[in-house]
């Protein structure tokens, strides 16, 4: 898994070049956001399952069909791998956000989840539509607890509905 620092450094080794303004900006950028970063890890920590009820109940109040029977969240099972679900996303977006980096995303969360959901023939697009309700749920929660700037907090869920949205189930 990279961060931001070692996915910057490894590009302009690649290149032999020398950290340019662009790079010195991105460092910057990175850890002027640090101590906000550590701050929605931490809130994710302590509020995860909190998080996910709301999503969740937002997903099924948006979507009610899921829950309804024939829906892919009917049946007590279905519904808490659906919560579960959420709950993986949530947990690899938190280290995305400390990384400040989505590649442990694709390398822990994305490649695996396409097998998987195109044979068990699960709906990609109420996923999408959860993660992206939990992303806004997360930044409301964080503005309300003083972090002024959460633009950062976009990056790993975007990554996360943007490749989950390519895949055809």
């Amino acid at each position: 898994m990279r961060d931001t620092v070692t996915g910057l450094i490894s590009t302009y080794d690649i290149t032999g070049r020398y950290l340019d303004r662009d790079a010195i900006d991105s460092l910057k950028t990175y850890f002027d956001s640090g101590a906000d970063r550590v701050k929605a890890a931490a809130y994710i920590s302590a509020n995860a399952s909190s998080l996910v009820k709301t999503t969740g109940a937002a997903l099924f109040e948006r979507i009610p069909e899921l829950i309804r029977p024939g829906g892919n969240a009917y049946t007590t099972r279905r519904y808490a791998a659906c919560l579960r679900d959420l709950d993986y996303y949530l947990r690899y977006s938190s280290y995305a956000l400390v990384a400040g980096n989505c590649d442990v995303l694709t390398e822990r969360v994305l490649n695996g989840l396409r097998e998987t959901y195109n044979s068990l023939e699960v709906p990609v697009g109420p996923t999408v539509i959860g993660i992206q309700i939990m992303k806004d749920v997360l930044k409301e929660q964080l503005e309300a607890q003083g972090v002024a700037d959460t633009s950062f907090v976009d990056a790993p869920f975007d990554h996360l509905t943007r490749e989950l949205g390519e895949v055809s189930v």
